[in-house]
């Protein structure tokens, strides 16, 4: 692996701003309440992995996480797998999601940007009492715990209302994205059987109607066990056999939580199921509430903050603006095509409404730098104080762009988790200096390390992100996972007892982190390793690249062949020029070794539906592996990408 090549600080928090943060505010509770003091943050962290039952339980305490029946300990048992978190405890994730309501029921709770329903918002009495009125439509529909709604939604309060309204009853909530095919949506709601269906039967993108009736008739046809299905009319009418949303919402009846289990099953999240069957995980209420609270401390979110991500309800960063509304802050749903009518479009609204913290995928960061765009010279930024990114490794240009053009003084803080957990491993805090390149911190109670080939820790080198202590949000189970093998198999077969997450990471000396790709796609060329994420830096810094993919293919009896994939930007061509520049630029930023054998032009790279690159699946086409099965297309966000990689490998077989 490369060194971190720039780590110059770029940003360090004023003394007001770290001393008026939620992080400042935990430590000065944890030094009054429980005599603790740190030197540092990363005294913080040592206690908070090493002293799992002080820390969990200060975190309950200090955000006043109410229990209707108070658990008997803290940890039951420390295994990995099977982990026993509050034992004998009992409340509803649902009714802390709400707690505003009572403090201040009219201020804002959500304001939602649609291309479908255009610019509303609810105070968060209206938030409740909707929540109210389609909980006691669904308990008379016969729902109730453990039976699951599922519902194929965009990112509106429609489907965060029909979430509160599940969980408030103990039922489990389920939901993918209405640009998701059916295949894909079916082999997800398939393995958990639901007994409600909701669905919104079209939506606008990018100034274009889309009509899925025909889709949606499918799934609902495809899903036996449903036994109602509820519809929101944009295309057309409400089915005959259907109930229409709109009817749901206005019922005046009380707001009422029904008390579950600690580890009852909250929602069910998917892997990407991009080779093999989605891994249907399942989380529990108690897990994702002390996580949500916990990565509010990280993104630093109150009351007061008015908080956005860009997110498609298919990917977890919909279930993470939960950590949002469980502080009270104000929460806008985003549910328009980013890039139309420009690349300005999100940064406008974030202006517009006064957010303080906006989220997106590193993906679009890259984007807007290709754009060139320059959010700062065009919009009144002056509210928006932090900038969260994640799905994949922001790149150097990436920084560079964020405190050239969005804004000098802005906490930029890149995190890095999966939908596995819910959470992020490693993440922000305000507290600390931002260094190009890094992810400030690894996140309170989450004992991650970087263990080398042996499985020794190391700081300062690259290694498998693993993580040695049990955590609240990890997965009860897989869902139809009797014998727990799919779940072990996922995450501890390597290292028995824990968790290995599939990732590349380095532990700086001063705490901070570097992610460099998944660790199943490693580079390795004559016995040096390598994160994918270094070459893309290197690739994608070129004006004339728009996005790349590399894949190193370890041949049996052959030498390995590393080919590199690029989309150019529109006029570009791949002459000797560009060649030459594109091997020098991957020479001086990573190593000659890294040198690919052969750049290849095509016209998109394969991307999973949140995002991520398809590097194992292009992988395992170009040993020789049956395109039908290396990936499933229909989780794929542009399935017809593949066929360019397919038409390459048939001219690899014939050299």
């Amino acid at each position: 692996m490369t060194e971190i090549m720039n780590r110059k600080i770029l940003w360090t928090p004023s003394q007001e701003r770290s001393e008026n943060s939620r992080m400042a505010e935990f430590q000065n509770w944890l030094g009054v309440k429980k005599s603790l003091t740190f030197p540092d943050y990363n005294a913080l962290w040592d206690w908070s992995v090493s002293d799992l039952d002080g820390f969990w339980s200060a975190l309950v305490a200090f955000f006043e996480l109410e229990f209707d029946r108070e658990a008997s300990a803290v940890l039951g048992s420390r295994s990995m797998p099977g982990a026993e978190w509050f034992p004998g405890a009992e409340l509803n994730w649902a009714r802390h999601m709400l707690r505003q309501a009572d403090k201040t029921p009219n201020s804002q709770a959500l304001v939602v940007y649609s291309e479908t329903f255009g610019r509303s918002d609810l105070t968060w009495a209206e938030l409740a009492a909707q929540v109210a009125s389609v909980a006691r439509h669904l308990r008379e529909m016969g729902v109730g715990q453990g039976d699951r709604v599922t519902a194929v939604l965009p990112n509106t309060e429609t489907a965060i209302i029909a979430c509160l309204a599940a969980t408030s009853l103990g039922a489990i909530w389920s939901l993918c994205a209405p640009d998701m095919g059916h295949v894909a949506i079916l082999d997800r709601f398939r393995q958990i059987e639901p007994k409600v269906l909701i669905y919104q039967d079209g939506y606008v993108h990018a100034g274009k109607t889309i009509d899925r009736r025909d889709v949606l008739s499918t799934i609902a046809k495809g899903l036996p066990s449903v036994e109602q299905t509820i519809v929101l009319p944009v295309v057309g009418g409400v089915p005959s056999e259907a109930l229409d949303w709109r009817d749901l919402l206005h019922r005046d009846t009380p707001l009422t939580f029904e008390p579950v289990p600690f580890d009852h099953p909250l929602w069910v999240v998917y892997s990407s199921g991009t080779t093999g069957n989605p891994k249907p995980i399942v989380h529990g209420h108690g897990g994702i509430l002390l996580e949500g609270a916990k990565q509010a401390l990280h993104q630093d979110l109150s009351a007061d903050s008015r908080f956005c991500w860009l997110t498609s309800s298919g990917w977890v960063m919909w279930n993470a603006q939960f950590v949002a509304l469980g502080q009270g802050a104000t929460t806008l749903l985003y549910d328009r095509a980013p890039n139309h009518p420009d690349m300005l479009d999100l940064w406008r609204r974030a202006a517009d409404e006064r957010i303080t913290y906006l989220g997106v995928g590193a993906a679009y960061i890259t984007a807007c730098v290709k754009a060139g765009i320059s959010p700062r010279k065009e919009l009144d930024l002056s509210a928006l104080v932090s900038l969260g990114t994640t799905g994949s490794p922001l790149t150097s240009d990436g920084y560079d762009w964020v405190y050239s053009e969005v804004k000098e003084d802005i906490w930029l803080a890149p995190i890095s988790g999966g939908t596995d957990l819910c959470g992020a491993f490693v993440c922000g805090n305000v507290m600390l200096p931002v260094r190009a390149g890094e992810m400030q911190c690894r996140a309170l109670g989450n004992a991650v390390r970087a263990f080398d080939e042996v499985g020794k820790d190391v700081i300062g080198a690259v290694g498998e992100l693993v993580c040695t202590e049990p955590l609240p949000s990890m997965p009860l189970f897989f869902w139809g996972d009797e014998d727990g093998s799919r779940l072990h198999s996922s995450y501890f077969d390597t290292y028995p007892g824990i968790w290995r997450h599939g990732d590349w990471i380095e532990i700086t000396p001063e705490g901070g982190s570097v992610i460099y790709g998944r660790s199943d796609a490693t580079i390795n060329r004559r016995g040096l390793r390598l994160g994918s994420s270094e070459m893309y830096q290197a690739v994608e810094g070129l004006p004339e690249i728009l996005d790349s993919l590399v894949v190193d293919l370890e041949f049996l009896g052959r030498d390995s062949f590393m080919p590199l994939f690029v989309v150019l930007a529109e006029g570009e061509q791949l002459d000797d020029t560009l060649i030459d520049k594109i091997k020098v630029a991957i020479r001086n930023s990573v190593s000659a070794r890294f040198v690919p054998d052969e750049i290849n032009v095509v016209p998109e790279i394969p991307r999973t539906l949140s995002g991520k690159k398809l590097e194992v699946p292009v992988k395992k086409l170009l040993l020789g592996g049956d395109p039908a099965k290396v990936v499933n297309r229909d989780s794929m966000a542009n399935p017809e990408s593949f066929d360019t990689f397919i038409a390459y490998a048939k001219t690899r077989e014939a050299t």
